[in-house]
């Protein structure tokens, strides 16, 4: 029997504070019926001053490692998937590996915004077909909030903050990872990005003058490419899995917007039923989105072993990923 890397344990978590549409109304010019219309979304967590990435990817891995029945000492690999790290070093992934007391596990961040959780999901994945002994931790893990220009309606009623976590081992039994397919195209990098913080934009007054330490979005844009290579990567995964749309009992994409979603599961010929949504609760959380989304579907009992399950995803760079696996 095929030896397949498999999610033992799911978690997330949330920061306590709830912006909700109606708080958004007193700060900028919008509605909570044009943020509903737009993007599906209601509310978003918030993190409050001193809470920051690695607590909420801490609280995540814990819950994700209780159900899973494994310590942090049995830990191989911790896998970060975020792009709003608490410094530039050391990464968010040795933070987390000293709070775990995971001693015994090398530990990294992966930089692919959006994508980042299934970028890291699928290296574990590889990593384990080399050694189906390891336990790998993939995390996906943001605080977007930080990121956010609260002054710009275009992009301050999407973005929040979260985490997510899976721990990862090798199975010999029918579930598992079937595929995964990653992808990027750099060409259209100025559509969704932030421009300073790093080496080609060093931070100094002209750089937050220019607003060049927030997200800058070119939504029209992003949302043509988003459904494309969403929908592209959706097929792409199932075929590699030998699966066809009628073989598919869930959908988990990035919970970006209602629109995109909605578009999806029209391509796909997907019930409403088989599309798991949560955005209007969580607004987007880039690489955690999708682990927050997993974990509620575990939960909250939407998840039924033997399930077919596609993860999608689409984030800055661009990147854009999927990956199948049987649950």
């Amino acid at each position: 029997m095929t030896t397949r890397s498999k999610i033992v344990g799911t978690g997330s978590f949330v920061p306590e504070q709830v912006l909700t549409n109606r708080d958004l109304e007193s700060m900028i010019d919008t509605s909570d019926e044009w943020i509903t219309t737009r993007t599906g979304i209601k509310q978003r967590h918030i993190a409050r001053p001193g809470e920051n990435n690695s607590d909420l990817a801490v609280e995540a891995s814990r819950a994700a490692l209780s159900m899973a029945g494994i310590e942090p000492a049995e830990l191989d690999l911790i896998i970060v998937g975020t792009l709003t790290g608490d410094m530039p070093m050391p990464s968010v992934a040795c933070l987390v590996q000293d709070r775990l007391g995971a001693g015994h596990a090398g530990a990294f961040d992966v930089s692919a915004t959006c994508s980042g959780f299934l970028y890291s999901l699928s290296i574990a994945d590889k990593f384990i077909k080399d050694n189906p002994s390891m336990k790998i931790l993939a995390i996906g893990s943001e605080v977007l909030s930080r990121r956010t220009n609260w002054n710009d309606r275009t992009t301050c009623v999407i973005f929040a903050d979260g985490a997510g976590a899976a721990v990862v081992t090798g199975s010999d039994d029918e579930g598992g990872i079937l595929s995964t397919c990653l992808h990027a195209d750099g060409s259209v990098w100025e559509l969704l990005t932030i421009r300073g913080l790093g080496t080609a934009h060093p931070i100094d007054q002209d750089i937050i003058s220019k607003g060049w330490h927030y997200i800058e979005m070119k939504g029209r844009d992003v949302f043509k490419h988003a459904v494309k290579a969403l929908e592209s990567v959706a097929h792409e995964a199932m075929e590699r899995a030998g699966w066809t749309n009628e073989d598919l009992d869930l959908l988990i994409a990035h919970q970006a917007n209602i629109r995109i979603l909605d578009f999806l599961r029209e391509r796909l010929h997907l019930p409403k039923e088989k599309v798991f949504i949560n955005i209007d609760k969580y607004g987007n959380t880039s690489a955690a989105s999708i682990p927050i989304a997993l974990d509620e579907a575990n939960r909250s009992g939407r998840l039924k072993k033997g399930d077919n399950i596609l993860m999608i995803s689409f984030g800055g760079g661009f990147t854009w990923a999927g990956v199948t696996m049987r649950w």
